[in-house]
């Protein structure tokens, strides 16, 4: 990989590549070793350092999350089963309804799966190697332009942000996102080097097969993107139209195949598009997934609209909620620092010409997260604070190309200032975040405000000192500035996490309920929307003594077999309140508890049946498919809401003998969101009053070959 010096703004590494020498070509193990020629010798032993560090760091205690999210992990089992289900994405080998999202996330895991066997392993290590892939591609594109060590640093900001260590370690769809929107800002950077159309088209293509892993949320970085490339370019205008033209071909072309197949299929012999309301995922991907996140207008969906004073029922809104009690702990460690350093090197660049590739980099990896924290702040609908994880790559990016910049010029005093301030603001934003958690390594917070300011103290004078005092003063502040993040990130790889809201750091990290302070919901996850209720169902208090209100006014766990705790919560930790035999409310957020009755149960004869088992809602049927490894058909989809099937249907299903039996314990056959009339209330009142009830440990069944005795 060749340095391109920014010739229009004289700063960026000096030209000192040697000529080739044709005599002596380097083998392919020492090029991997000793990188690029010009590079010191410490340069790439220590990046492969950084990502063998990184990998191991992931895959501690991996097994410890199990099936992670079994919602997705029962898509990735049905993948590895049936090549149908594969492709789109069904949440069961029989192919009833598949998951609320485009199924490019689930690809990696399911092959893996059938290379491997069905384990948490085989699901999970995939998202480790796209973390450290991430962190590969942030190194490079800082690196292109400044030195080997704020590739370095902008690479273990990244590898040590909470949020990321979590989201790379688990099995949703984000962890793919935030790698291939890393790669699109790496490649629109190339292409504003050189011109090449070939940088932008890759480029494109990254945002659309990133469409096809998280739908709408893959273009949230086309605004800045397309800006800096039609205004910085170095080609005629003509030619840069010309080229976005073609990058956006290649965007829709990339992301828009797998939905045109699946809009063309007979829907007859497809999978239910999950998460829709009349089967279509243009439907999905432009209300449920679009602008229904950002309205709260989503239909089907157990919460969202906006609430007074700026809340919405999944949390606080407003633009400070990066900075929040909810989400502040999970990304948010370096942002105070990172938009100082954006704020000074879009200064420093001021006056470079407009073709400056310096200043245009900053411009991609400062306006994407710029951009997506703003969407973030506002958005009313579904807000969980693991989303953050895409801000991750670019926060990264711009502390990285920020610092080594200021670095390069810290003789002039302006620099050398704006790098002070950095620190301290990491170093108090730290103290501040570390505070709220005061039972947690309380000592760590004072060494991260002592040391932030003492660093600080030594940059001030940085460029008027010997280079090995200036050196110091360096080390103490990035060491001040990782200290919070990495222990947060420490206590994350500690844990094993399950079920649909996770969250990153130690108990109490992520409270709900306000902004700033240590106040807050006191539990481990929380739930959005203040307190400890359901969405909309806030316990007034804000604590952990709260009535947990279930959709309807009901409470949940009152199967009474709580096994798998609250939204959020780690592998083994009970709820507050008891959350039911079906996991998380009622199993909305975390799947049942199989014991080996049941299990026994629903595999038995279970291979003359379409579907073993049928149960409301995603996580009810994941659990008893994952467990039995037989087809569980998921009724009404994630939130018991879509009308898949319906009552007709189901009957149809039951008269041919397809299903062989119906799960009653979970979400209690209203749906979720209070869909009382609903199909899955109507199914589920239709099974009650039709077949014979069968209990299996603490479960109950009704057997839909059997129909009940008056």
């Amino acid at each position: 990989m060749t340095t391109h010096v920014d010739q229009t703004s004289g700063w960026g590494p000096p030209p000192t590549v040697p000529p080739a020498d044709p005599a002596s070509p380097r083998s392919a193990p020492s090029r991997l070793w000793r990188g690029r020629p010009e590079d010191p010798r410490w340069a790439r032993p220590a990046l492969l350092a950084l990502l063998l560090v990184t990998g191991l760091l992931y895959v501690y205690n991996l097994g410890a999350s199990g099936y992670a999210n079994s919602f997705y992990s029962a898509a990735v089992q049905a993948g590895s089963q049936s090549w149908k289900a594969f492709f789109f994405g069904s949440l069961d080998a029989a192919g009833a309804i598949t998951v609320d999202k485009p199924p490019a996330a689930l690809w990696p895991m399911a092959l893996s799966v059938r290379l491997f066997g069905l384990n948490a392993w085989a699901i999970l290590v995939p998202e480790v190697l796209m973390g450290v892939a991430t962190v590969a591609v942030v190194y490079a594109a800082v690196r292109r332009r400044f030195s080997a060590g704020a590739g370095l640093l902008a690479g273990a900001v990244l590898a040590l942000t909470p949020v990321a260590a979590l989201m790379f370690r688990f099995n949703n769809p984000d962890a793919l996102l935030a790698l291939l929107m890393a790669t699109a800002c790496y490649l629109v950077v190339r292409a504003l080097e050189d011109g090449r159309t070939k940088w932008l088209v890759w480029a494109g293509v990254a945002i659309g097969f990133a469409f096809l892993a998280k739908t709408l949320q893959a273009f949230l970085i086309l605004p800045p993107l397309a800006l800096v490339y039609a205004v910085c370019a170095p080609v005629p205008v003509r030619k840069r139209l010309v080229q976005l033209a073609l990058a956006t071909a290649a965007l829709v072309v990339a992301g828009g195949w797998w939905v045109a197949i699946v809009e063309l299929w007979p829907a007859s012999s497809r999978p239910y598009i999950g998460g829709s309301q009349n089967n279509s995922f243009l439907e999905l991907t432009f209300g449920y997934n679009g602008l229904g996140r950002l309205n709260g207008d989503e239909t089907g969906s157990v919460g969202g609209g906006g609430g007074g004073n700026g809340r919405g029922q999944w949390g606080e809104t407003g633009w400070d909620r990066m900075f929040s009690s909810e989400v502040g702990g999970q990304i948010s460690w370096l942002l105070p620092a990172a938009l100082i350093l954006l704020v000074a090197a879009l200064w420093a660049t001021r006056k470079a010409r407009r073709t400056s590739v310096t200043r245009g980099a900053f411009l991609v990896w400062g306006g994407s997260l710029l951009m997506t924290a703003v969407v973030f702040s506002f958005m009313a609908g579904i807000f969980h604070q693991y989303y953050t994880v895409a801000l991750a790559p670019y926060l990264a990016a711009v502390v990285g190309m920020g610092a080594g910049l200021l670095w390069e010029k810290r003789t002039e005093t302006w620099a050398a200032l704006a790098l002070a301030a950095s620190a301290v603001a990491a170093a108090a934003w730290g103290y501040v975040l570390l505070n709220r958690t005061p039972d947690y390594l309380p000592w760590l917070k004072w060494l991260v405000l002592v040391g932030g300011l003492v660093g600080a103290l030594g940059l001030i004078f940085v460029g008027r000192v010997t280079r090995q005092l200036a050196l110091a003063a360096a080390a103490v502040s990035v060491v001040a500035a990782l200290a919070g993040p990495t222990a947060y990130t420490l206590s994350t790889l500690a844990e094993g996490h399950t079920g649909s809201i996770v969250t990153a750091g130690p108990a109490g990290a992520s409270m709900m309920g306000g902004r700033g302070g240590p106040g807050g919901g006191g539990m481990r996850g929380g739930f959005p929307g203040g307190g400890n209720g359901f969405p909309g169902q806030q316990n007034g208090n804000g604590n952990a003594q709260g009535r947990q209100c279930f959709p309807g006014g009901g409470m949940p766990g009152q199967q009474g077999q709580g096994t798998q705790g609250f939204p959020g919560g780690r592998t083994g930790e009970a709820g507050a309140g008891g959350m039911g035999r079906a996991g998380g409310m009622g199993g909305l957020l975390n799947g049942a508890s199989v014991d080996a009755q049941a299990k026994k149960l629903v595999s038995t004869d279970a291979d003359d049946y379409t579907w073993a088992a049928a149960a409301i809602g995603s996580q009810n049927a994941a659990s008893y498919q994952l467990s039995t490894g037989k087809p569980v058909m998921a009724i009404g989809g994630f939130n018991g809401t879509d009308p898949s099937p319906t009552l007709a249907q189901f009957k149809t299903y039951v008269e041919e003998g397809k299903i062989h039996y119906f799960i009653a314990s979970g979400t209690g056959g209203g749906g979720m969101g209070g869909a009382g009339n609903g199909t899955s209330s109507q199914i589920t009142t239709w099974v009650e009053a039709t077949f014979k009830k069968v209990t299996a440990g603490s479960a109950t069944f009704y057997d839909l070959t059997q129909k009940a005795t008056s």
